[in-house]
């Protein structure tokens, strides 16, 4: 009976990655996404159509684990510092958006149906929700996560996920049902997160941190994803166990992990099963759609899935102009926001079991949740095609191993210098960008460009950092000295160079295992000096003097400042400096 059981597992998970497979790659090639190949492959095999497998509630729970990974993931983007700089977007723009959407749309419901305003309430404040599971692979995929744009999309997504633990606290409290009369408080629900969220901090620095020191220093890769995963699962679950949001625990552990050295690899690992436990989310939201529930009521579906498009994008482009975002962006972001998202269905269930909503109801508006999230693909061509119509809309290739010598990192003016004269002695180079225009830019004066994210220690390799002998930072974000010491534990075989902006650069990299760190300015400035000087009339003798005093002077004061570690440590030597070059520059004058 046991192998009977497997083979039908088996049989059921053959059928779903064909399907998914196949769908995939054909709304990939029509340049409509992803997820809304997945959500079809999930209509077709599911019991409304095919009828090829079922127990869609089952493999939903399973594939949430996709989203768990993937706020795990969110989090390692993001150092505890980071995130302490977004909070004002965070509980501002994210608290307006889930209050303002959440009620318009409820009163809306209200007024449109006969539904009781409770039921209203029941099912609009879940429709305020948006799709993490859906966006954030959106913004990542573009490399926008960590532009203001991306950040801002982050914040409300993140507040979106917070606000679980009030929404079910509102839901508890309207319900109808007397076996709910005994649920936990909203003041104890946020207890429990709290003591959670503090326990799972001590956790991390007294086991955690210590456990991927002794599994960094035995060197072996499975141990590590063993590791990865058991953190991912175990914060996951400590938030279940107290009723909270199981994702929320994945962020917060991926958020204490951030501004360790193991960030990158712990990325890379993770990545392959966020990518695929997520795409089987999408394909059984797409099998438990309710095609009947939408047969009986076209309309109504339909209607309500385009007014929550509509009232989540206004709502979401009027709070950007709030926040002094140019039109473009703030119509971007409400398009980006406006679908329901993957935790309302969470939340119907709740209504439900409140005896707020009958199984009609929740069969309706789960339709209507899914329909918006069908749209999004569509609405993003439409945004891309306002934002910026100039730009072709065929994708542009990833990194490959084309066996160069050289992986460079960033193709703007700073790259293309080390580019080309790299090629001039002989070395051939794969060069990295995430900006299309400037991928673009470049394949118009002859320069192969491949689009992708350079600080992922998957895309070095897919780019063939594994047997080349340069890796070379070139891009206008500097990498920190964690992302540093990961390629080079990745990469041993390569030289490292990295490109810094300024001293607090070399002080931030001063200790990380990279054979050179270049100040892009240095030499350019003090090329400019020596053109100045003998512009007016200065002696060359004294021109390489006058160099060589400032090189000597500045050598001496970075050397204070790498042994102080602090930016200020020579700030007496350098007022000292600055009079002896005063002094020095006199007696040239005199001469």
């Amino acid at each position: 009976m046991e192998g009977h059981e497997t083979g039908f597992v088996l049989q059921d998970g053959a059928l779903m990655l064909a399907f998914a497979l196949v769908a995939v790659i054909a709304f990939r090639r029509a340049g409509l996404g992803a997820t809304l190949g997945y959500l079809v492959a999930g209509v077709l095999i599911g019991p409304q159509v095919l009828g090829l497998v079922g127990n869609a509630e089952q493999m939903a729970e399973i594939a949430e684990l996709g989203i768990v990974m993937l706020l795990f993931v969110v989090g390692l983007e993001l150092s505890p510092e980071r995130l302490w700089r977004l909070r004002r977007a965070i509980f501002g723009l994210g608290t307006a958006q889930v209050a303002i959407c959440g009620v318009v749309v409820s009163l809306l419901v209200a007024v449109l149906t006969n539904y009781s305003l409770a039921a209203a309430f029941a099912i609009g404040l879940p429709l305020a929700l948006s799709s993490t599971a859906q966006v954030l692979p959106m913004l990542q995929s573009a490399g926008r996560l960590r532009t203001p744009f991306g950040e801002k999309a982050f914040a409300i997504l993140l507040f979106q996920d917070l606000s679980i633990i009030p929404l079910i606290t509102i839901v508890t409290a309207m319900s109808r049902n007397p076996a709910d009369a005994d649920a936990p408080s909203g003041l104890v629900l946020v207890g429990l997160s709290l003591a959670a969220i503090a326990g799972l901090i001590v956790a991390n620095r007294l086991v955690v941190k210590p456990m991927f020191r002794l599994i960094g220093h035995l060197g072996e890769r499975e141990l590590f994803v063993m590791a990865a995963l058991f953190i991912v699962f175990a914060s996951a679950a400590v938030m279940e166990l107290l009723g909270l949001s199981a994702a929320l625990g994945a962020f917060i552990a991926g958020v204490m992990l951030a501004d360790t050295r193991y960030r990158h690899e712990l990325e890379a690992d993770i990545e392959p099963f966020r990518s695929i436990l997520l795409g089987m989310f999408f394909l059984a939201v797409g099998m438990m759609l309710d095609l009947s529930a939408i047969a009986a009521q076209p309309f109504t579906v339909i209607g309500f899935a385009v007014l929550l498009i509509a009232v989540k994008t206004g709502v979401i482009t009027a709070l950007g102009l709030a926040m002094k975002m140019a039109w473009r962006s703030a119509l971007a972001l409400g398009l980006l926001l406006s679908q329901g998202g993957e935790f309302a269905f969470v939340l119907y269930s709740q209504a439900q079991g409140a005896l707020l909503l009958a199984e009609q109801s929740v069969s309706v508006f789960s339709a209507v949740v899914t329909l918006s999230m069908a749209a999004t693909p569509f609405l993003m061509m439409l945004n891309k095609r306002i934002r910026s119509p100039q730009v072709a809309a065929e994708e542009r290739d990833g990194p490959r191993n084309d066996g160069a010598r050289a992986v460079i990192v960033g193709f703007g003016r700073f790259g293309q210098t080390v580019a080309q004269t790299l090629m001039a002695g002989g070395v051939s180079v794969t060069a990295i960008d995430r900006k299309v225009a400037q991928i673009d830019l470049a394949e118009e004066f002859g320069s192969k460009v491949y689009f992708g994210d350079g600080t992922r220690i998957d895309m070095l390799r897919q780019a063939g950092a594994t047997e080349a002998q340069l890796i070379m930072f070139c891009h206008d974000e500097m990498p920190d000295a964690a992302l540093i010491e990961a390629v080079d534990e990745a990469f041993p075989q390569a030289l490292i160079y990295v490109r810094a902006f300024d001293r607090r650069g070399l002080l931030d990299l001063a200790h990380a295992p990279a054979e050179g760190v270049v100040r892009e300015v240095f030499a350019g400035a003090i090329r400019m000096a020596r053109l100045a000087l003998a512009g007016i009339g200065v002696s060359e003798e004294n021109v390489e003097q006058a160099e060589a005093t400032y090189r000597r002077i500045d050598k001496d004061r970075l050397q204070l400042q790498l042994d102080g570690g602090d930016l200020y440590a020579a700030r007496e030597l350098s007022r000292e400096q600055q009079r002896e070059l005063r002094e020095f520059g006199r007696g040239r004058a005199l001469d």
